[in-house]
């Protein structure tokens, strides 16, 4: 089903959080962009992460910030009073967002069909984006504009920051050394890995001459590991925790050689800014939620716990199943992650001796 044979006039993308689901959705929306410039996209989106769609061409952001309660419905539906899209892209099934819908005024409604959709959500919407065969949350994105009448919606992103931002970075980074950003925590305790596992993988990484860099938020359970590692560590760390903006972050995972996160927004921001990504999985299965262009090289425990949880291998559970125990980011072993590191490694030497030689000729 294609919804239009020529590009709209305009449409609205809800997508509101967060940092990760948004940096999937860029890639989407920008691949529509590619084949209809002319579309005006107005992008409704929550505080944080409208700071990352900052500076990003042609697209204009309307924030949502959830933490106004009611109020902020009111004031989104007052900014858009007068306003009918052509087709508005609800590409978030969580209630709160489906809320939002009932004040935009669009004659297409696009939402996720059954098996994607929960929360009420096909209630808001007129028409249901088919699924695609794979399970990434990405392509569940990009069939929305396959769904629109766009053939090619092979995922890319650009994303931008300022000079100041740039600087910033540099500053943080060693133009002796290759740099990998570690990102050790996710705001949700569960998901993150534990400390012996990061002092022995800094450990490695130092002995191989690399400039180790801490990054994350300002968040308690952040800056808390950061420091606790830190403080467990001989080798030399630039702790940069809660001390960037989400920019400086961005410009600091760009110019990076290569970031190493548990399941958190960072990972998918490497991902959008193609630097290499060692993703920690064990709660999410990684083919739905890793980092899209880096897949292989997650590192993960999440097939094991699975099977120990449900007695079933994660094909003969929902697509959605997620692992229940607290504990499962245990079952990664240091080992498991210096030998990735080591693997991404050798393919950066490979890929640079490659550009060299192409250079050379």
């Amino acid at each position: 089903m294609s919804l239009f044979s020529s590009p709209p006039e305009s449409l609205c993308i809800l997508r509101l959080s967060a940092i990760g689901d948004v940096c999937n959705t860029i890639a989407a929306v920008q691949a529509i962009q590619r084949h209809w410039p002319q579309t005006h996209i107005v992008w409704i989106t929550g505080k944080l992460e409208a700071k990352l769609l900052e500076g990003i061409k042609d697209i204009e952001v309307i924030v949502f910030d959830k933490k106004s309660g009611w109020r902020e419905y009111q004031k989104l539906w007052q900014a858009l009073k007068g306003r009918k899209f052509d087709a508005l892209l609800h590409m978030q099934y969580a209630f709160r967002a489906s809320l939002a819908t009932l004040g935009i005024k669009a004659t297409y409604k696009l939402g996720f069909d059954k098996l994607r959709s929960q929360d009420f959500q096909s209630l808001f919407t007129n028409v249901k984006v088919p699924s695609p065969d794979s399970m990434h949350v990405l392509d569940g994105l990009l069939a929305f504009g396959h769904t629109l009448g766009i053939q090619d919606m092979t995922p890319s992103w650009s994303l931008t920051y300022s000079d100041q931002d740039k600087s910033w970075a540099e500053n943080q980074l060693s133009s002796e050394k290759r740099n990998l950003v570690l990102v050790p925590a996710a705001s949700k305790t569960y998901k993150n890995w534990t400390l012996q596992g990061y002092l022995a993988l800094i450990e490695h990484v130092n002995l191989q001459g690399w400039q180790v860099i801490l990054a994350g938020s300002p968040a308690q359970v952040e800056t808390d590991l950061a420091a606790e590692i830190e403080n467990n560590t001989e080798c030399k760390l630039n702790n940069q925790v809660g001390k960037s903006s989400l920019k400086q972050m961005l410009a600091l995972i760009d110019l990076a050689d290569l970031l190493i996160a548990p399941d958190t927004g960072p990972a998918h921001m490497a991902n959008a800014v193609n630097t290499p990504v060692i993703g920690l999985y064990a709660h999410h299965n990684p083919e739905r939620t890793g980092p899209y262009q880096y897949r292989q090289y997650v590192v993960s425990a999440y097939e094991d716990a699975i099977l120990v949880e449900t007695g079933k291998s994660a094909n003969e559970l929902n697509w959605r199943a997620r692992v229940k125990d607290k504990n499962a980011m245990q079952r990664i072993k240091p080992r498991q992650v210096i030998d990735m590191f080591d693997t991404v490694t050798k393919e950066l030497d490979l890929s640079n001796q490659h550009s060299q030689s192409i250079n050379t000729n």
